[in-house]
């Protein structure tokens, strides 16, 4: 009996210790993986506190914008420009500028940045990726902007276009990562097609993809090629089922129109309606959350939209008078999106099935955005595709065509978890 009650306890103890190492590897497994546990701390704060090294003593070529800050809401260009071991040499500017002064499309020239005097280079117009010129005075190239997590959204093919160039001259490439604002978990939408790759989709990656500007990174650099000397310094604490509020930081906006983490929830379906000749709401107050056009009947829509259950949202009629972009001065009806339940809400699938009851209810006064020299659409460019818009006139169901594109979408997810750092 005592020999047995011994083995029983010799078993027991080694389990437990096998359990331990266990939970000790797993923990630790990957770069960055044991951060999970620390407080919060975006990619620029563990740069600066910890891997300093990475830019101590070196000439220093940044890409930002108004989102580039620290928790207390300190500017990186301030904060590095102010080190006494950091030599700043060189600002770049995406779409917006590198103090987000400049409206969506509008071309910013070279100038010289007034509190630092340091020169500004403009990445977006003429000139998407740095040319050699532009980075003759620096060392490394760093990156931090913050995303909204839509493959539409240019500041990741910014980031695309300079890891290319940075590879091109030798140059190593540093992205500061910080939070998707949408969470790191759902994935959503049709892959694009490379037939219809713009600046506004570059990659074969769904419309939203789930993953931070540092994990794309990654991705971009291995999958499509890039090759560039790549270094992401990775957040602490942070995990993907957060939401951008999550975080308990204030929200910077990342563009003109993105003034709000609701605006940025809805953007991946809402911002299809660019593609159309039906306002997104640019001009209000409430862009990517009012939607509507001086034909239509807003408490038609707001009912016909409401009929389809869609989860996690609601709509109200609405109606406004953009002060700028489409219907300008003009008194339009139609729509506010109201997220009801975030973790339940589909913004792709909600926003195709606004383009479709829209095409659906107006034919005579609702139009697709004129087909360039090849046939392409914008709308084509936001989706990714042409099989969609083809399919909307065809009166092909949203679910439908969601069924068509899960194959594709289920490829990339498997791809995506090669790169995944938290």
């Amino acid at each position: 009996m005592k020999k047995w009650l011994i083995t029983c306890l010799t078993v027991i103890l080694i389990l437990s210790s096998l359990s331990v190492v266990l939970a000790d590897n797993e923990k630790g497994r990957g770069h960055g993986k044991g951060k999970k546990d620390k407080k919060f701390a975006l990619g620029v704060e563990v740069l600066l506190r910890e891997e300093k090294e990475l830019i101590k003593g070196k000439r220093v070529g940044l890409i930002t914008n108004p989102t580039g800050v620290d928790q207390n809401l300190n500017s990186i260009v301030d904060l590095l420009h102010n080190d006494p071991e950091v030599e700043l040499t060189a600002l770049y500017g995406p779409e917006h500028g590198v103090r987000g002064d400049a409206q969506a499309g509008q071309y910013v020239e070279f100038y010289t940045d007034e509190k630092t005097g340091l020169p500004v280079y403009s990445l977006y117009g003429k000139t998407r990726k740095p040319t050699p010129e532009m980075l003759k005075n620096i060392d490394v190239l760093l990156f931090d902007i913050q995303d909204v997590g839509a493959r539409f959204y240019t500041y990741i093919y910014t980031m695309a276009y300079a890891m290319e160039a940075a590879k091109e001259n030798n140059i190593p490439f540093i992205v500061l990562d910080r939070p998707n604002p949408l969470n790191g978990t759902n994935v959503e939408g049709p892959v694009l097609d490379m037939n219809y790759a713009s600046f506004v989709g570059n990659y074969a990656i769904p419309l939203r993809h789930g993953m931070t500007v540092g994990e794309l990174a990654k991705l971009f650099n291995t999958e499509f090629n890039i090759g560039v000397d790549l270094t992401v310094v990775e957040m602490n604490g942070w995990k993907r089922s957060m939401y951008y509020d999550d975080t308990k930081r204030p929200f910077v906006m990342p563009s003109p129109n993105m003034p709000t983490l609701e605006t940025a929830i809805t953007y991946p379906g809402a911002a299809l309606i660019e593609g159309t000749n039906v306002s997104e709401g640019r001009g209000t107050t409430k862009p990517f959350e009012l939607i509507g056009a001086p034909f239509i009947n807003a408490d038609e829509l707001a009912t016909s939209l409401n009929e389809l259950h869609l989860p996690g949202v609601a709509f109200r009629a609405a109606s406004f008078t953009p002060t700028f972009s489409k219907h300008a001065g003009q008194l339009s009806h139609g729509i506010q999106i109201h997220i009801t339940d975030r973790s339940k809400y589909k913004p792709v699938e909600t926003g195709l099935q606004i383009v479709k009851t829209i095409h659906d209810l107006y034919p005579s006064n609702f139009v697709f955005r004129a087909e360039n020299s090849a046939g392409i659409s914008f709308f084509d460019n936001l989706i990714g595709n042409r099989w969609i818009r083809d399919g909307i006139v065809a009166g092909r169901s949203v679910e439908d065509m969601k069924a068509e594109w899960q194959v594709e979408l289920e490829e990339f997810k498997n791809v995506r978890e090669n790169y995944l750092l938290y």
